[in-house]
């Protein structure tokens, strides 16, 4: 774990220190008497440790899939398309509204079954596992009263057994989702046009950053917000809140940024439906996990024999991509703390020794990190900001060898 945290980019065999070590981590991820839930259970302990120390919680939800097409792994089923083969995760990620990665709370793996004749599959709805976050996280509502928690969500959790289900345990914890479906109201008229009805209750502005290619840019949008009753089937309802933010002015050849949520909150105020619209926003952090995981980890590179190995593998791999988140939003949000508390000596030095600086006594956290973010093809302009995730994982494949050389130095002089 400590090798691949400070590689994340590492084969098996490359981050083992020789053949012995290597066969020592295979017959461990094969090992039958160890489930991947037993491995990341300590990781899931800290990280509610982490989340009590917080007003508020962003629970995030999302499903990934892996594939593992041309490999030669038992247990594998299709993907999106019946033609690849791989399996699914759908980890609860734990986040604050500042953006700071707390760690992973909770996760399901599994592989689609094959179709039958009549072009159904068996087993669990897979569906249900938004229902199930929910529940895991009303779970920890009670365990930590001081803490607001925030499902979040994009469309595919647009389900009615959800909202139900959080009806059912008094909304225990927040429910935020992205709406999929302009349903029908029982009083008559459509969701959104019913919301959109009137003046809108006010704008708002952010920087939307770069991503897939498209550009930074301010996005201006303007707000609705409507507290409504949904049919909920056999003559109940669900109450929840409607908002749409739809942005206004958007530069030719864009199409315009226009998000409908779904939540059991009050939000009757410009003030309230900003800070749901930001935490909605924040969804954005998971995708940064599956990122990490696929072209960080390179989980899909595994050249393991059955998906029970794989399933262990990406639990160890879970904990390290969110290291690396982690390590982003604390370099940006206390820049000045001890990089003590995150590197070794060995680590901090060769980070200096790489960049050819002196180092000083007491190196905060977001130096070091620029320094080896610089190794990863950040270029630190004054208008460059903060690195990202990318720059700091290929960063850190630079660092293992230089601090190890670092350590037989010293113990040769010791």
């Amino acid at each position: 774990m400590e090798r691949f945290a400070a590689d994340p980019a590492a084969s098996i065999p490359e981050a083992c220190d020789g053949w012995g070590e290597t066969i020592a981590a295979y017959r461990f991820l094969g090992n039958e008497s160890v489930d991947w839930r037993d491995i990341m259970a300590p990781h899931w302990q800290r990280t509610q440790l982490r989340m009590q120390t917080e007003a508020v919680v962003l629970c995030l939800q999302d499903t990934t899939e892996f594939n593992f097409n041309g490999q030669e792994i038992a247990g594998l089923g299709p993907l999106s398309y019946d033609s690849q083969r791989g399996m699914y995760l759908h980890p609860t990620y734990a986040v604050t509204p500042a953006r700071v990665a707390l760690g992973v709370v909770d996760a399901w793996m599994w592989a689609r079954e094959k179709r039958n004749e009549d072009g159904q599959r068996s087993g669990p709805k897979e569906s249900a596992r938004w229902v199930e976050g929910y529940d895991r996280i009303a779970e920890m509502a009670l365990e930590m009263p001081g803490t607001r928690l925030v499902y979040v969500a994009d469309c595919e959790a647009d389900l009615m057994p959800l909202m139900q289900r959080a009806k059912h345990l008094d909304h225990r914890a927040d429910l935020l989702v992205r709406a999929a479906h302009n349903r029908c109201l029982p009083d008559h008229g459509k969701l959104f046009d019913v919301t959109t009805g009137e003046a809108p209750m006010g704008e708002i502005s952010f920087t939307m950053a770069s991503r897939h290619g498209v550009k930074e840019r301010v996005v201006r949008q303007q707000l609705w917000a409507r507290r409504v009753e949904l049919g909920a089937g056999k003559g109940g309802v669900v109450t929840v809140t409607c908002i749409v933010a739809r942005e206004v002015d958007a530069p030719a050849g864009t199409k315009p940024v226009e998000w409908r949520l779904l939540t059991n909150r009050h939000a009757g105020s410009l003030e309230e439906v900003n800070e749901l619209i930001d935490w909605y926003r924040a969804r954005w952090e998971i995708e940064m996990l599956f990122d990490i995981l696929k072209n960080a980890c390179r989980v899909e590179a595994l050249q393991l024999s059955g998906i029970d190995r794989l399933e262990r593998a990406l639990a160890m791999f879970m904990v390290v991509a969110w290291r690396v988140a982690y390590l982003m939003r604390q370099g940006r949000t206390h820049p000045d703390l001890d990089a003590g508390h995150y590197f070794d000596w060995a680590e901090i030095k060769a980070a200096y020794v790489l960049a050819k600086k002196p180092q000083p006594a007491r190196p905060g956290v977001n130096e070091v990190l620029r320094l080896i973010a610089q190794r990863g093809g950040f270029l630190a302009r004054k208008g460059d900001g903060e690195p990202g995730v990318k720059a700091i994982w290929k960063g850190l494949t630079k660092i293992p060898l230089v601090a190890e050389a670092l350590r037989e130095m010293n113990t040769a002089y010791d």
